[in-house]
């Protein structure tokens, strides 16, 4: 029998609610179905991980995407997905197949899983605020958009997600004792970070509003900057609302613990079943969003990814 009320989980989001907590120690998956969830997962990993790879490498090998501003903070999404969706699955089967793992390599993977987490949506708002200005303010896009630019804002994009994760690591080197950090525990963010939930929460609801104002700002602009119907206008304007549904995928793993918890309270001998279903929809398949949305519907992009894809 395999342990798995611990498993399917966002490593960066899990809330260990009272519903898992009664429920843990009496529902176990059998030998048969942890094998059959785990390649699941791991197919899925590979195959996501696949499509992204040879996006990064397109993007890597042709100099009109690679000194584009558009391009470089689109290839900084697959690149955050990438880490989302590995790290997710590392954790995913250590948890069926170690289910404890040392404290200090829990916490580097928590703190990268954590950062790239909430380097997604503040990657969305530079995306449409790059797509604002190439439409409402062409002549100075050049200017203001350059490649050096682009960079050094994904570097501010790190920087500000680390300031979300640091200060939770630093209250816990402050609070417990030096024997926990020599123990094994189960690899979570609620349970290593149990003292600042409500940091998190509130750090949350900050960036989303700051976000969802930003995408809003962005599409209003554009759509009254379209009036002349024009081809490129319409299609920035477009791509703000993908934007906004890629943000609405990313709220979906904030909300995750209130979801299981209602379907769990409805359906509790499903608690596995629930958790599982929950992991892949809002974990996993979103990060199959960026490369079908974003790579493939461009297409400059399109036309050089074909070439790779297959080979």
């Amino acid at each position: 029998m395999f342990i798995s009320d611990w498993t399917d989980y966002d490593p960066s989001n899990m809330n260990l609610s009272s519903v898992n907590i009664s429920t843990a120690g009496y529902q176990r998956d059998t030998f048969t179905t942890a094998v059959v969830k785990n390649v699941i997962v791991t197919v899925l990993c590979i195959s996501i991980n696949y499509i992204n790879g040879t996006l990064l490498h397109t993007f890597r090998k042709h100099q009109i995407l690679n000194s584009n501003p558009r391009y470089i903070l689109f290839i900084h999404l697959v690149i955050n997905d990438m880490i989302q969706l590995l790290l997710s699955t590392l954790l995913h089967v250590i948890s069926y197949a170690l289910h404890k793992v040392s404290m200090p390599f829990c916490l580097i993977i928590l703190i990268i899983a954590v950062a790239a987490t909430q380097n997604t949506p503040l990657n969305l708002a530079g995306m449409a605020v790059e797509c604002y200005i190439a439409v409402c303010l062409p002549l100075r896009h050049g200017q203001i958009c350059t490649v050096k630019k682009t960079y050094i804002f994904i570097g501010l994009i790190w920087v500000a997600s680390a300031f979300n994760i640091l200060p939770d690591l630093f209250i816990l080197l402050a609070t417990e004792p030096l024997q926990f950090f020599h123990s094994r525990v189960f690899c979570a963010r609620d349970y290593v970070f149990r003292r600042t939930v409500k940091k998190r929460d509130i750090s949350h609801i900050v960036c989303l509003v700051v976000v969802w104002f930003t995408l809003f700002y962005t599409y209003f602009r554009v759509l009254f900057a379209a009036r002349g119907a024009a081809a490129d206008m319409t299609k920035a304007r477009n791509t703000i609302v993908l934007h906004g549904f890629q943000l609405l995928l990313c709220m979906l793993s904030y909300v995750r613990p209130i979801f299981e918890q209602g379907l769990t309270s409805l359906m509790p001998t499903q608690f596995l079943s629930i958790r599982f279903a929950s992991y892949v929809i809002i974990q996993i398949l979103p990060r199959f969003v960026s490369p079908i949305v974003y790579g493939l519907r461009d297409q400059t992009f399109r036309r050089y990814v074909r070439r790779y894809l297959l080979c």
